[in-house]
């Protein structure tokens, strides 16, 4: 996918000459490593001058920003101001359904559900998805959405848990993927119900069991609130839908692919910079070390749902308490730099 997170399909790094004259550089080193080396890659903070590589920087940085930039020697970055562990905002914040009766009612409708899901899922003729299973105790529950506000406040992004067609970016008839190269999956009638289900947990206040967490090696992250089974559904990726060719040049880091057509001026790509939910601070592996490659517990799937390209995050093996998620960006293509990634 693109920069830092281009998942998936990523949008083309900028290109950076290694081996450009030194002498441009040659009096300025990386303040983390020492080093002068690779001067393309040296970023000079706004403030003082200083020089960073990409790859230094924690959270490292894929492209280049745009406009002015300032170091961690001048950017008097502090732990994200935490959202206010308080009902009515978090409701308000994630416009949860205030309709109790309904809520209890279907409650129950989507216990029975799961139970029915879950016997599916043993048939031996094809694995069939799960619905996550969301904190029984209303007062995790509400922890784990206060740390997604944190998050998605700290970042300036506004709250969806759908695909967004705004005016000036592709429209929701471009989203067509009978158009992706080699075809794609269609998900079953089961694995779609269950995404439904899965929806509406989600807009009654049922939140997957994640906590999303500051870490300064990596920004935010998120890590599993209780054991999530294999082959789980987490969350789907959400955000403004646009065409690739308008975000060739997009500096984003969370840039996910929808659509890879076999004309690329048809294809699609998300971006959740201005809105978007909790798939944004799922990281990615280092897919150059065994031990990056070793961290993968989720897998990141493309499925024609009911004639629309749709993003899907899903288990792919039971990941316990406490576990931080990841997924490989480059499930496709080999085009996102992890090699670099912590």
């Amino acid at each position: 996918m693109v920069a830092l997170r281009k998942r998936t399909r990523a949008l083309k790094p900028q290109i950076v000459d290694d081996s450009a004259s030194e002498s441009e550089n040659d009096d300025v080193c990386c303040e983390e490593c020492g080093s002068g080396h690779s001067p393309a890659r040296l970023l000079l903070c706004d403030g003082c001058d200083r020089g960073y590589h990409l790859f230094c920087l924690r959270p490292i940085l894929v492209n280049v920003p745009k406009g002015t930039w300032f170091g961690p020697c001048c950017s008097k970055q502090k732990k994200p101001k935490s959202f206010p562990l308080i009902q009515t905002k978090i409701i308000d914040f994630f416009r949860i359904q205030r309709n109790s009766e309904t809520a209890e009612k279907i409650n129950e409708d989507s216990r029975k559900r799961r139970r029915r899901a879950s016997s599916l899922v043993m048939c031996k003729r094809r694995r069939r998805m799960l619905p996550y299973s969301p904190s029984e105790d209303p007062t995790v529950r509400l922890k784990q959405m206060a740390s997604l506000a944190t998050a998605l406040t700290a970042t300036g992004t506004e709250f969806s848990n759908e695909l967004s067609y705004r005016p000036g970016m592709a429209p929701r008839l471009a989203n067509c993927p009978v158009l992706e190269q080699g075809g794609m999956q269609v998900l079953s009638k089961e694995d779609f119900e269950t995404l439904n289900l899965c929806k509406s947990m989600m807009d009654r206040g049922e939140c997957p069991p994640l906590l999303v967490v500051f870490d300064p090696q990596e920004g935010f992250t998120v890590e599993a609130d209780k054991l999530i089974k294999d082959w789980t559904i987490i969350t789907e990726y959400t955000g403004d839908v646009d065409y690739l060719k308008n975000r060739e040049n997009d500096d984003g880091d969370s840039i996910m692919t929808l659509l890879s057509a076999a004309n690329p001026s048809k294809s699609l790509v998300i971006c959740p910079d201005k809105s978007g939910n909790i798939a944004r601070y799922i990281n990615g592996i280092n897919n150059h070390t065994p031990e990056g490659r070793k961290k993968q517990n989720l897998k990141c799937v493309r499925f024609d749902v009911n004639g629309e390209s749709r993003v899907l995050l899903i288990a792919n093996r039971d990941i316990p308490k406490g576990e931080r998620l990841y997924y490989d960006y480059n499930a496709y293509e080999n085009e996102y730099p992890t090699e670099h990634f912590v």
